[in-house]
């Protein structure tokens, strides 16, 4: 990086990291070819600094979500995405490297925000389908993200930047947290998991009484905070209504998110709340209604739900292939598809249903 280049943008992130850590020489990991020129890396650079505090730990921060050169974007109020992204990973005593795979798992992050476009804010979550290690002995299989409790937002010459952090959470975890609120359980579970530092060897927080008690207040207080799930399998079939033939409609659905989109449906529509599934192709809005009743424009459907439509829609929806119509909504169906979980490859390695 030559010595003219405008480094406005990464000066300010260094300038934060130093009030902090002094003259810490981090351990950096900057990308050789950039990815607008065909690199495999979408970050400029991974920052991994050493902390002692609330237990020994990595501290991994991202320079490249943000404006770190010039100013490009059109918003003048945020810094590129708005956003890097940090991590905190415990660290052994005599560990003088941070581990490769968390400095491969930020990069993933990067790869999935330049090219879906959809950025990361606090109370968010994301389904890893298998261990945030691949091939560790870990109960960690999903990322929640948060603010980092130590980097506050700051104002750049491009605009401000947020520091967000992951943690490492398990699949219970993060079906309390769709069915509750991310914020609400992390809160709760910080005695337990002080920092937020992602332990890889820890059990999931909800085998702690106080824990499931914290979940199952706030669900009946606050409902879901979950109102918008990407769906891979989503479909939708018309109904046939004829003389000698009759079909109802039929909402299709994959086996893996059957069960915590019917635990959604009861914090969201119970609460006067709606719930949107997006899939590929077509949008299903649930919305709460005195009466059953669906409308399709486009490839929108929007389905009017009752409380007694919901009570048999969680009781139902389960993760099995299974075909059922409703008793309180006539002319609507329910079809359960098998999911298979595959790896980066490809390969199938997990059925569900």
């Amino acid at each position: 990086m030559s010595e003219e280049a405008n480094t406005s943008g990464w000066d300010a992130i260094d300038q934060k990291l130093s009030k902090i850590y002094g003259e810490q020489e981090p351990k950096h990991y900057g990308t050789l070819i950039s990815y607008a020129l065909g690199g495999q890396d979408p970050l400029d650079g991974i920052s991994a600094y050493k902390s002692e505090t609330p237990v020994p730990h990595w501290h991994f921060v991202t320079y490249g979500f943000s404006e770190l050169y010039e100013k490009e974007s059109e918003n003048e109020e945020h810094s590129g995405f708005g956003f890097e992204l940090t991590f905190r990973l415990t660290r052994e005593e005599d560990e003088e490297e941070p581990p490769a795979w968390a400095l491969s798992l930020l990069q993933n992050m990067g790869r999935y925000v330049f090219n879906s476009g959809n950025v990361f804010r606090a109370r968010d979550y994301l389904d890893a389908n298998g261990p945030i290690c691949l091939d560790a002995d870990t109960l960690l299989t999903a990322l929640a993200f948060t603010l980092d409790p130590e980097l506050s937002p700051i104002r750049t010459p491009n605009g401000q930047v947020e520091f967000i952090q992951m943690v490492g959470i398990t699949r219970d975890e993060l079906e309390a947290m769709q069915t509750w609120n991310t914020l609400g359980l992390l809160n709760a579970g910080v005695e337990y998991i002080p920092g937020y530092v992602t332990d890889l060897s820890r059990g999931c927080l909800l085998q702690i009484p106080a824990m499931v008690e914290a979940v199952e207040q706030g669900m009946e207080q606050e409902g879901s905070n979950t109102g918008f799930l990407y769906v891979d399998q989503l479909a939708w079939e018309p109904g046939k209504k004829g003389w000698f033939s009759k079909r109802p409609d039929t909402l299709k659905l994959g086996a893996k998110q059957a069960e915590i989109v019917g635990k959604i449906l009861r914090g969201r529509i119970l609460k006067g709340k709606s719930l949107v599934l997006a899939g590929q192709e077509i949008r299903i809005v649930f919305e709460p209604g005195e009466q059953p009743g669906c409308s399709v424009e486009d490839n929108e459907i929007s389905i009017a739900l009752n409380e007694a439509a919901v009570s048999e829609l969680s009781q139902n929806l389960v993760p099995k292939v299974c075909t059922f119509e409703l008793s309180s909504f006539p002319g609507l169906a329910i079809r359960v598809m098998k999911t298979y979980i595959k790896d980066q490859e490809g390969n199938v390695v997990k059925t569900i249903g």
